[in-house]
Order: structure tokens, then C-alpha cells, then sequence
């Protein structure tokens, strides 16, 4: 139930664009005008000047040929801004370079963030072949490799939060709770996690923790290797998981991990 307090201090013009937005996240494919109208609850009228307005702003994009409206790049532009996430980007991309010269391979680092396990930086492999994810893309949290170490070193109450706030994206496979619990428990044991892409054949996710000044994890390294048949020498996945540990731990401690420190032994 709204308070009278509440109903003084509303904005109704912003309530309609966060709505707008709100929507187009859910939906990656996009809405054309008339669909937003019928999502939303409100006719054309109501809501079009908004649509043009975030438009004309940068926050929302239409493509030809059907003129559907999705959300363009710019919220997360902004929240690249904030400092911590800023900070961990430039720490980051000199040891991710390191990482794909020495692997051989592609990799990224995404973390957890509205929802959904974000990517927030990436360097693509030297080699003529590569895969890699866009920066700014979405990743499930519950059935990939990074959103395994991410929910693995949460505790209790920490980790039912972001399953609770968890919001899929296309594609994610619903996940047995029970199975889950039991992969996050090798996770933590093993120290990274290792998974054949569930999207994408022939790739073998391998992803290591990085952990900030509290011990808490911050963030996931990810590199969705690509397996050579045709006998060119280059790192095997063990050989890249060792490189992987060796950078995940200088990462840390860029950005304040204390590996003597005691952290909390939470177990999944």
C-alpha cells in the first residue's frame, strides 16, 4: 500500500521512464511501441514522448527493419564510471592481456552485478581463432562457470541474496537447487571452477576467483577455452588453470587481498 508521504514526493514522468527501462531489460529481443504500450499497462500516447526522450538521451536505441526499441550501452557506461568498478578494470586488463598471451586463449572478467553476472572486461586471444564474450553482456549466475565461483565464496545469507535478487537471462537452464549447492561445494574445494559451455560446443569454461581486501570474492576470471586439433603447441587446460591461479592472486592482491588474513570459512 502507498503512504500519503510517498504519493507527495512521486514523479510520475520518471516512474514512466524507469518503467521503460525496467521493461527493455527484460527483454532482449526489444519491444516496437505498440508492444511496450501493452507490457507496460499504458497507452501509446503516454508513454512516446518518454521513448523519444530516452532516445534523444543515448539510453535506449531502435533498429531497423521493424523499429524495435532495446536498451543501448550507456547505463553501463555510467556504471563503469563508479570508482570500485573503474578500478578493477585497470587493474585488471594488464594481467587479462598477460593471461591471453600466455594461455593462448580469450578471456574476461565479469562480476555480479542488478541481477545477472555482468562482463566488464575482455581481451581476445592472439591466436587467428578466437571466442570471446562483448563487454556489457549478461551471463547466467546459476549455470556458468564465473556465476559457480561467485555464488561459492558468498556466505549463507550473502549468497540467498543475489539467488533471490537473480534475474536469468536467454538461454539459462533452470538449476536444481540441490545440484547447485553440490557444485558450488567442489567449486569452493577445488578452488576455480571447470564446465563445458552449456551454450557452446566445443568450449570448456575455466574460471578463478578474485578476491578484494575483505577476502570477499569481487569478481571471476573466465577463460572459455577453445581445444587446437591440429597439433600446434599451446597451453593445456591444467597448464592454464595453473597460469589462472597465478594471475587471480595477483589480481587480488592488487586490489587489497591479503592472502595471510583469516577470512570467514564459509562453505556452500
Amino acid at each position: 500500500m502507498t503512504s500519503p508521504s510517498s504519493n507527495r514526493y512521486s514523479a510520475p514522468a520518471l516512474e514512466k521512464g524507469l518503467d521503460i527501462l525496467e521493461a527493455l531489460a527484460q527483454n532482449e529481443d526489444g519491444y516496437t511501441l505498440n508492444e511496450l504500450s501493452k507490457t507496460l499497462g499504458r497507452n501509446v500516447n503516454e508513454i512516446f514522448r518518454m521513448v523519444v526522450t530516452l532516445q534523444h538521451r543515448g539510453y535506449i536505441q531502435q533498429a531497423e527493419p521493424d523499429d524495435r526499441y532495446s536498451l543501448s550501452m550507456k547505463l553501463f557506461q555510467l556504471a563503469h564510471c563508479q570508482q570500485p568498478i573503474k578500478s578493477l578494470v585497470q587493474a585488471a586488463l594488464p594481467l587479462l592481456k598477460e593471461l591471453a598471451e600466455r594461455s593462448r586463449q580469450s578471456c574476461h572478467l565479469s562480476l555480479f552485478r542488478s541481477g545477472r553476472m555482468v562482463i566488464v572486461a575482455q581481451v581476445d586471444s592472439p591466436e587467428r581463432w578466437s571466442f570471446g564474450l562483448k563487454v556489457g553482456e549478461a551471463m547466467g549466475l546459476t549455470d556458468t562457470s564465473s556465476g559457480h565461483v561467485i555464488l561459492a565464496y558468498q556466505d549463507e545469507i550473502e549468497r540467498t541474496r543475489m539467488l533471490s535478487s537473480h534475474i536469468k537471462v536467454e538461454g539459462e537452464l533452470q538449476m536444481d537447487p540441490g545440484e547447485l549447492f553440490s557444485i558450488l561445494r567442489e567449486v569452493r574445494n577445488n578452488g576455480h571452477a571447470c564446465m563445458p559451455s552449456i551454450q557452446i560446443g566445443g568450449i570448456t569454461n575455466i574460471a578463478f576467483p578474485v578476491f578484494s581486501n575483505g577476502g570477499r570474492v569481487a569478481a571471476a576470471i573466465n577463460v572459455p577455452h577453445i581445444a587446437r586439433v591440429d597439433g600446434t603447441p599451446r597451453p593445456n587446460i591444467d597448464q592454464i588453470k595453473e597460469i589462472m591461479s597465478n594471475i587471480s592472486l595477483r589480481l587480488s592482491m592488487r586490489i587489497g587481498y591479503n592472502p595471510g588474513a583469516t577470512d570467514d570459512d564459509t562453505q556452500a
